[in-house]
């Protein structure tokens, strides 16, 4: 535990939501809602309006939707997150060599490895300097927690909700945790928090109070001793700036059960080709195959195949994954495939099926039809899927960018029967006009997410007023005082 107050935990505000209002002049204030759209779609982010409904992340969305009728559903744009998250990570980086991201919208920062705080003023001015400069360089707010270690970091943030500051002076831990629920502490999740509430424990003073011995008893050796640290408030884990993936893998939730079996395994081919190129980004490859399959009766079933050697060729994982799904009963149906790479290492072993392009094979099998034989390399599985008669329809995703040759940049707010609407607006405009087109107008296309803030430059366009910022009534990037947050000295 540190003496001072300079481990730095950033959690931007509804992030997917919030950047969609930013986007979108039209939908500020209102409760948006982020996820996959079809039966089966969960949340993936609520408006700090739509949570005033009841609706969170990780809930279905069909109940979101029994919540919330009149929110806007949008699906996710994540490559437009990713360049937001790309450009906030700059920003903690300015500050700390030691950055620790937990997902696109959330991190801890070693404020005292970067030089720029020791103490409890320097560690409160960074935190401060920091929020303005993510308003400024995004339109976007974040809430900030300071504190001693990583754990009470991220509570002061969560108390700093939405887009504030709090910082927990050293030596107020055990004051300040006593009365919480024993969820607040990392590791308690559902099942533990039940488990202690049917001991006796709901509270955090309740586990410091039973002792390490009696969490051991309840928890295990390596969970009830590192629970009952923090429950005093003893925390030591160093903010780490690189985090070793251990797998790599995609999954897809199906809103109508598979049954056809080419088309299952077409689509396991399918997720096995994206699986290949998120671990090649990565500059990784694996040794062992994952297949994930979730059936009908929602029972999930996890197959798994290692190799003699890393890989990152598409063939090899895809064949793999084919094999894997052999040995699954799909006869029920399938709601959900998966696949991944496991057991990463940052090289390949190139020679290892070299062998594989001495025989074409189509399927799994030879052009004379004899199966490949025992012992015999990996190979590549064609599925041949036979193309539709006439020209596919497009689809527009509700909330994704389109530009239209006389309109301009819009995004699209719905589509179905063949039509498409269209609000056109951009960041930081008033709200625009709705038109409707033809799905086919060979004048509409998809169109590129335009920067929620413009260069300042004459006639450009200003920072938005984030929704949060402007839903508490302060002026955007102010720090909120000792009345808004209790944890501040």
């Amino acid at each position: 535990m540190r003496a001072a107050p300079t481990i730095l935990h950033l959690d931007m505000d509804a992030f997917f939501a919030a950047a969609e209002q930013a986007s979108k002049p039209s939908l500020r204030g209102k409760p948006v809602i982020v996820g996959g759209l079809g039966p089966r779609g969960v949340v993936a982010t609520a408006s700090y309006e739509a949570r005033r409904f009841g609706v969170h992340s990780a809930m279905p969305m069909g109940q979101a939707r029994r919540l919330a009728p009149n929110a806007a559903y949008l699906v996710p744009r994540f490559a437009f997150y990713r360049s937001i998250s790309e450009q906030v990570m700059r920003l903690l980086g300015s500050l700390s060599p030691l950055v620790e991201p937990l997902s696109l919208d959330e991190a801890f920062v070693d404020l005292e490895a970067g030089g720029v705080a020791d103490d409890t003023e320097s560690a409160r001015a960074a935190g401060e300097r920091l929020r303005a400069d993510i308003l400024a360089t995004t339109g976007l707010s974040g809430s900030v927690g300071l504190a001693g270690s990583k754990m009470l970091a991220k509570i002061a943030s969560e108390q700093a909700k939405p887009d504030g500051l709090a910082l927990i002076l050293p030596g107020t831990e055990r004051e300040l945790l006593g009365p919480k629920s024993v969820r607040i502490l990392p590791g308690v999740g559902p099942a533990t928090g039940e488990h202690l509430r049917r001991a006796g424990m709901t509270t955090v003073s309740d586990l410091a109070e039973a002792g390490e011995d009696e969490l051991v008893r309840l928890l295990g050796r390596a969970h009830g001793a590192s629970l009952h640290r923090m429950a005093l408030g003893h925390d030591d884990r160093p903010v780490v700036a690189e985090r070793d993936a251990k797998s790599v893998s995609v999954e897809d939730t199906f809103a109508v059960d598979l049954h056809d079996r080419v088309r299952i395994r077409a689509e396991v081919e399918r997720l096995a080709e994206r699986c290949v190129g998120r671990l090649r980004a990565s500059g990784h490859s694996g040794r062992t195959i994952v297949l994930k399959v979730r059936r009908f009766d929602f029972s999930t079933l996890t197959r798994s195949e290692t190799l003699r050697g890393p890989t990152d060729a598409l063939g090899v994982v895809r064949e793999a994954a084919g094999r894997l799904l052999d040995s699954v009963d799909t006869t029920g149906g399938v709601r959900l495939l998966g696949v991944g790479v496991s057991g990463l290492a940052d090289y390949t072993q190139e020679d290892l099926f070299a062998q594989s392009a001495q025989s074409e094979l189509v399927g799994g099998r030879s052009e004379d039809g004899t199966g490949a034989g025992a012992g015999a390399a990996p190979v590549v599985a064609e599925v041949v899927v036979a193309e539709p008669a006439g020209p596919a329809e497009r689809y527009w995703a509700p909330g994704h960018d389109v530009r239209h040759a006389v309109h301009g940049a819009g995004w699209v707010q719905g589509s179905g029967l063949g039509r498409v609407t269209v609000r056109f607006e951009e960041p930081g405009s008033a709200p625009g006009r709705v038109r409707t087109f033809a799905v086919d107008d060979p004048e509409l296309e998809a169109g590129e997410a335009l920067p929620l803030v413009r260069d300042s430059v004459p006639g450009s366009v200003s920072a938005p007023v984030p929704p949060a910022a402007a839903g508490r009534g302060g002026a955007p990037g102010l720090t909120a005082g000792p009345d808004s947050h209790p944890y501040h000295p």
